[in-house]
């Protein structure tokens, strides 16, 4: 038996980075791109690397233009801690595993290192495949949870849980971090939302504006945790831009989000550092009238306009312009 499994990119659309902080987000599924696993039964554990993980070079540059591009990791190493963590899910559940080998091979399509969750997305995708291998159930809530393990507890990796709760759940989806639910049920309330009641939405992102979602967060995880009071109110304020997205876009408002959209990024321009490259991301769709902010950790923005054709095609122009992508999210 083959089996294929896939999770898709994704965009946070307001209030990240306060989910790893016992926030609020809201964030949406991005079909454009995915990460898809194929695992099958064979004799050896095998995993199968691709190009994102070659050791092989024909010129010192085209090492150096690999690491620019992809870092320093590929996917084996997330491949292997998801495994791992899978492991010990299911010893520390009661779950028996049988005695046969796989072999998994992955592909992706997902942007590298432009906060579209392209990380999470093969190791949610890796889940995926495991659980039907060997037939194992993890509850919808608890799933986020243990693809995030794969990062911050094996690979030392500082994230929080909004790109999981989307990939595990798709769609549109509200997430609460909410502390004493947290600490009670192990896990946020995740409301889904109708993607019908959305307001026009963009992304835009640059290659050369790559950066490991860690070189945020770890910085931010510091902060937050010695109490930087600076730190801890922009937080609160992040969940309350994301809690008034929701209550506007259930009462059929969403096109009343913009603003909003607006004040995260500016609340986030000053907590960390915003390289010029990924301020011209922001700035080009302001210009033109959109509301924009980073749809992660930087290199890409998700932005919101009137949804006027002429006004798509000149940002769609205008981004061009400097080599990034402008593309309309697929959510459904």
């Amino acid at each position: 038996m083959i089996i294929k499994t896939r999770a898709y990119a994704r965009a946070g659309l307001i209030g990240n980075p306060s989910d790893g902080y016992f926030g609020k987000t809201i964030s949406l599924i991005v079909r454009n791109y995915w990460a898809e696993v194929t695992c099958y039964e064979s004799p050896r554990l095998s995993i199968v690397p691709r190009r994102r993980d070659m050791l092989e070079f024909p010129s010192l540059k085209a090492l150096v233009d690999d690491v620019e591009l992809n870092g320093y990791y590929g996917g084996i190493r997330l491949i292997k801690a998801a495994i791992k963590r899978f492991y010990s899910y299911c010893r520390e559940n009661g779950q028996k595993l049988d005695d046969r080998n796989f072999t998994i091979e992955y592909e992706t399509t997902i942007p590298v290192r432009v906060g579209l969750a392209g990380s999470s997305g093969i190791i949610t995708a890796v889940m995926r495949a495991l659980m039907s291998f060997y037939g194992v159930h993890v509850p919808r809530p608890v799933l986020p949870n243990l693809i995030l393990s794969v990062e911050l507890d094996e690979l030392g990796i500082g994230a929080g849980l909004q790109d999981r709760v989307i990939q595990a759940y798709e769609g549109v989806v509200f997430m609460d971090f909410d502390r004493t639910r947290m600490e009670r049920d192990g896990h946020g309330h995740y409301e889904s939302l109708d993607p019908a009641l959305l307001p026009p939405l963009f992304i835009a992102f640059h290659d050369n504006l790559a950066e490991g979602t860690e070189v945020t967060h770890n910085d931010l995880r510091s902060r937050f945790n010695r109490g930087d009071p600076t730190v801890v109110a922009a937080m609160r304020d992040f969940a309350g831009f994301a809690q008034e997205s929701r209550d506007l876009i259930v009462a059929g408002r969403g096109t009343e989000i913009g603003p909003l959209m607006d004040a995260n990024f500016n609340l986030r321009s000053k907590l960390v550092r915003i390289s010029p490259g990924n301020k011209r991301l922001v700035e080009t769709g302001r210009q033109l009238g959109a509301s924009v902010k980073f749809a992660g950790s930087g290199g890409a923005v998700i932005g919101t306009w009137d949804g006027d054709p002429d006004r798509q095609e000149k940002m769609c122009q205008a981004y061009e312009s400097f080599g990034a992508q402008f593309l309309i999210p697929e959510v459904q």
